[in-house]
């Protein structure tokens, strides 16, 4: 994992939990936490849209998009869009989260009340990361071969580490 990836993810789970908001860690950064081996673009993070208030204060100076609504034929959320020194850092709303299927003839809700999390150690950081299950579940509804190479990874890690 690249050095700017475990600062700005040190960084921005300081602030998140120096606020004590409630998070998880998802998309290919959470699928690298569970064995995948592919280059990580940015960090995705889960987190309930009240919550954006607590933290603006703080990151405000490395946002580079929102916070807003964000919908495409593939996502409806909203979104904070984050550049920490060179690393995107994605901070999507959970409270009214929406992806279309993997067809994108329908749309999926992925709203949170509550997050199913695993508690996971990187770098000396404890984090809270989406639970494998739901990953694979979501990861399902994506394209790209990226996708197909995180499943596989998340799968193998639940085969060695039963749930």
């Amino acid at each position: 994992m690249q050095e700017k990836t475990l600062k700005a993810l040190q960084w921005i789970v300081g602030i998140l939990d120096k606020n004590k908001v409630d998070y998880q860690i998802a998309g290919g950064f959470a699928a690298s936490v569970y064995g995948s081996k592919r280059k990580i673009n940015d960090i995705d993070i889960d987190m309930h849209e009240a919550d954006f208030l607590k933290i603006i204060p703080e990151i405000k100076p490395y946002i580079i998009y929102g916070p807003k609504r964000f919908k495409n034929e593939k996502w409806d959320l909203e979104l904070i869009t984050l550049d920490y020194n060179g690393q995107e850092i994605d901070l999507s709303g959970a409270d009214t989260l929406r992806m279309s299927n993997k067809d994108k003839t329908a749309w999926i809700s992925y709203e949170k009340t509550s997050f199913n999390t695993v508690p996971r150690t990187v770098n000396g950081l404890n984090i809270k990361v989406l639970h494998p299950l739901e990953l694979i579940n979501y990861k399902k509804e994506l394209d790209g071969e990226q996708q197909s190479e995180d499943i596989l990874a998340v799968e193998k890690y639940i085969s060695e580490n039963p749930l």
